[in-house]
């Protein structure tokens, strides 16, 4: 472990005087004719007490906290590591008059792995791995970024300021948009329960955190802002119904909240397949693991700013959302990416979930950013049906599986940002997930009693344009 720790003392340092001798090069923006190119890319190195070592298509590379998919830590991970604060990314943003106040809007975004070059597939990461058995996997999840070319985002539409914005195609959760405002860790995957899994920001199934064949209409002016979101499902899309949201935020001075209501139908929710020795001769899947749900979630999201000497802030930050996730009769359809998904493993279920978050941002004019976040999920003791046809749900304890549970996630970070093109950063992030939550980890009984924790360490740097 200590020679874990000197690799990243020696990194930091070496990062450290690299980017204080740098010039900064970079334009303000790479803007020509409307269009503007930006992009980033995050990389460091991570070392953890319990983990799986990396894959190189899963976002971010490692399970960065015990909230995970395959339930297989298997010792100690030290590795270089990359998107631990933001997701690589590439991206063409669009803005072109048209006529009177009126614009030509669209945007296209991908993520990527720079240590591997690979776009980021989490769907990919689930399918390299079937078949392997517990603790012998690489990390793995599940996600809404599943390789496609396009992975974030992909719209376009117009805009206008008294009017607002109306734009069709891919579009991030409106959940998902208002947490990047919300979250104390602006969806760091190693140090947010919220970026790390798209759990919350898909109202309780990760691959609806961005929804294809989307409708969006916003509108803001500096006191008040709406949106609202429709789709109408896709069949190769994670998101097999239609699904509707809505955001109506209030700015007051220093003062902004949000409240967001979310409901899909259809939501594809991919789990981590291996061989169980104890199993017999299981049936072999002809796709990835899946059960289909129908979620509904509701938020209430705020932040307030305090003014201090110097030009530096203090943000205050904190949110909670309410989960609901029921049964879904859909049995046809594929993962995002359009991953061939089984279903055939869907029980009739349903279960609520509650999600807390609070901390704090504090920005030094120097460019010194101090982070931190507290992260709480319960879960509830949940009913199961004995089949997929709607028989009568019995208590989760006396079926004897998965009941309620608890996940904590605690992280810090000291960011300092150079210019608005650099910035290296550390930090530290522990979690814990206990009893039903838990279930499937080594050592835990079967959906009742037991933990699982991590701790993870990672510094890094961004270069951003």
């Amino acid at each position: 472990m200590s020679k874990s720790y000197l690799l990243l003392a020696v990194l930091a340092l070496a990062l450290t005087a690299t980017s204080a001798q740098a010039a900064d090069p970079l334009p303000d923006s790479l803007t020509l004719g409307g269009v503007t190119l930006y992009g980033t890319i995050d990389i460091g190195y991570a070392y953890q007490n319990h983990g799986v070592p990396p894959n190189s298509e899963l976002p971010g590379n490692l399970e960065y906290q015990a909230f995970t998919t395959t339930r297989n830590f298997a010792g100690s991970v030290s590795t270089v590591a990359s998107s631990g604060l933001e997701q690589s990314k590439i991206g063409v943003r669009v803005a072109q008059p048209i006529v009177e106040d009126w614009s030509l809007v669209g945007r296209v975004e991908t993520g990527f792995n720079p240590t591997s070059g690979h776009l980021t597939d989490a769907c990919g990461s689930i399918a390299s791995n079937a078949g392997k058995t517990q603790g012998n996997q690489t990390a793995n999840a599940d996600s809404s970024r599943c390789g496609q070319f396009f992975n974030a985002q992909a719209f376009g539409g117009m805009s206008s300021p008294n009017s607002g914005q109306i734009t069709i195609g891919r579009h991030n959760s409106l959940l998902l948009d208002a947490l990047a405002t919300y979250d104390p860790q602006a969806l760091s995957y190693a140090f947010s329960f919220l970026g790390y899994s798209g759990f919350t920001g898909g109202a309780g199934s990760t691959e609806a955190a961005r929804w294809d064949n989307s409708v969006r209409y916003s509108y803001q002016n500096p006191q008040f802002h709406l949106a609202l979101l429709y789709s109408s499902g896709a069949q190769d899309g994670g998101l097999l119904g239609h699904a509707f949201g809505a955001d109506i935020g209030i700015t007051s001075g220093p003062l902004s909240i949000d409240a967001v209501y979310e409901n899909e139908n259809g939501a594809v929710n991919l789990r981590s397949s291996f061989d169980d020795p104890t199993a017999g001769n299981p049936v072999p899947l002809t796709g990835l693991a899946a059960y289909i749900s129908d979620d509904t979630s509701y938020s209430v999201l705020g932040k307030y700013t305090f003014d201090l000497p110097q030009q530096d802030k203090f943000n205050v930050y904190a949110g909670y959302s309410h989960i609901q996730k029921a049964h879904s009769d859909y049995s046809n359809g594929n993962a995002q990416g359009d991953y061939l998904i089984d279903v055939g493993i869907n029980i009739n279920s349903s279960a609520d979930y509650n999600v807390f978050w609070v901390g704090g941002r504090y920005v030094a004019s120097s460019g010194l950013n101090l982070v931190g976040g507290f992260y709480y999920i319960t879960q509830n003791s949940w009913t199961i049906g004995l089949g997929t046809t709607g028989t009568q749900g019995v208590g989760c304890a006396a079926a004897g599986l998965l009941c309620s549970g608890d996940f904590y996630e605690a992280s810090f970070v000291v960011d300092y940002v150079f210019n608005k093109h650099y910035d290296l950063y550390a930090g530290v992030n522990y979690s814990e997930v206990t009893d039903g939550l838990a279930f499937g980890y080594p050592g835990t009984t079967v959906g009742t009693s037991g933990s699982q924790s991590q701790t993870t360490f990672m510094v890094g740097g961004r270069v951003k344009f």
